[in-house]
């Protein structure tokens, strides 16, 4: 997914009135302006050949681009360079009298209407924004899903359904399973995502008549069978915590993490991130696993390790080859800010400490 980022906007300009208006929104953003060299000044970068040149380029290296010019304009400029909407970034086009902010493109997962909303705020314009959730004062999964870093299994297919259901008058559940949550207390942000046009489920055992969906917020691998479609959205929570011999193989460890997961009944989609100590940054068996999860890989110094490893079993043979007497549970905890689930999997050399970030 392609999550709009203040310091990733690029804003290009074409004339004296662009250049007036990226300077408002400069007050408000941090962003990096492009214009002509005819009207460069300082605090804007010239255009890399020309406009459609830099443009082209700021497609692949910022998550958001705002031109202040003509939507037919900027149309055909980004037309070849369409691929994805779930990873085109977000296209704003203000004109540049800042009466209009436009909306044009990766609306919704991309966040150009979020920011075009924004955006109109900052310049006193008003918000151009065509996506049928918001036209209709509805949300939409994929906006849901942005806003709780979560991802499904098909996703282009369930947003499409869902999202389609919503704008048909359909009745779609929503269930927030906060008993997923392996902490007594925890529970999802509700408040702070927008949910409108969705049907409150408080417990998958009694469901509201007449549903024609249901998603389900959860991090369980797996769900009751209920009557209706249900679709499940994963928030990205889980962290894990690795530590293993030299050479491991990714086969063991893809293996193992998978038995961990089950045991515990996460969604492999629940995953976060997987961690290490920094001596084995370069090990080509967690590397690779990171890379097919879609995860970062995370490094901690041995000194990082040490302020936590009183807290857990200690290996005199980890001490002697490291540096420090435990990786797995200290690295898990740092990531999760002391949020361990479960006992760590020791097996063949790897140990295997799950946790959930909040």
């Amino acid at each position: 997914m392609n999550i709009v980022t203040p310091e990733s906007i690029a804003v290009f300009c074409l004339t004296p009135g662009g250049i007036r208006l990226a300077r408002q929104l400069q007050a408000h953003l941090p962003l990096t302006c492009y214009c002509s060299d005819k009207l460069l000044e300082a605090g804007f970068e010239p255009f890399v050949g020309n406009f459609a040149k830099t443009v082209a380029q700021a497609f692949h290296t910022h998550t958001a681009l705002i031109v202040i010019g003509a939507t037919g304009l900027t149309v055909r400029v980004i037309a070849p360079l369409l691929k994805d909407k779930l990873t085109d970034p977000a296209v704003v086009v203000i004109d540049e009298r800042g009466r209009h902010v436009i909306s044009l493109l990766s609306g919704h997962v991309g966040g150009a209407n979020a920011l075009t909303r924004y955006l109109a705020g900052v310049l006193g314009a008003d918000p151009v924004i065509t996506t049928a959730t918001d036209v209709n004062e509805l949300a939409a999964l994929d906006t849901l899903a942005v806003q709780l870093d979560a991802d499904m299994h098909d996703f282009r297919d369930s947003v499409k359904q869902v999202n389609h259901l919503l704008v048909s008058d359909g009745r779609v559940g929503l269930f927030w399973d906060h008993g997923s949550l392996p902490e007594p207390g925890d529970h999802w942000p509700v408040e702070q995502c927008d949910t409108r046009g969705f049907i409150a489920v408080a417990s998958l055992a009694e469901l509201p008549a007449n549903l024609d969906a249901l998603v389900c917020v959860t991090l369980r691998g797996t769900l009751p069978e209920l009557p209706l479609p249900v679709y499940k959205l994963v928030p990205r929570r889980v962290v894990v915590g690795i530590g293993c011999r030299r050479a491991t193989s990714f086969q063991l460890l893809v293996s193992l993490l998978t038995q961990q997961l089950e045991k515990y009944q996460f969604d492999p989609l629940a995953l976060k991130a997987i961690g290490s100590v920094e001596l084995k940054g370069d090990e080509p068996g967690l590397q690779h696993l990171s890379a097919c999860c879609r995860v970062p890989f995370n490094l901690f110094a041995v000194s990082e390790l040490r302020e936590h490893e009183h807290r857990f079993p200690q290996s005199d043979f980890v001490r002697q080859t490291i540096g420090v007497g435990a990786v797995s549970q200290p690295v898990a905890w740092l990531m999760s800010n002391g949020h361990l689930v479960g006992e760590t999997l020791r097996e063949q050399g790897v140990t295997i400490t799950l946790g959930v970030a909040h």
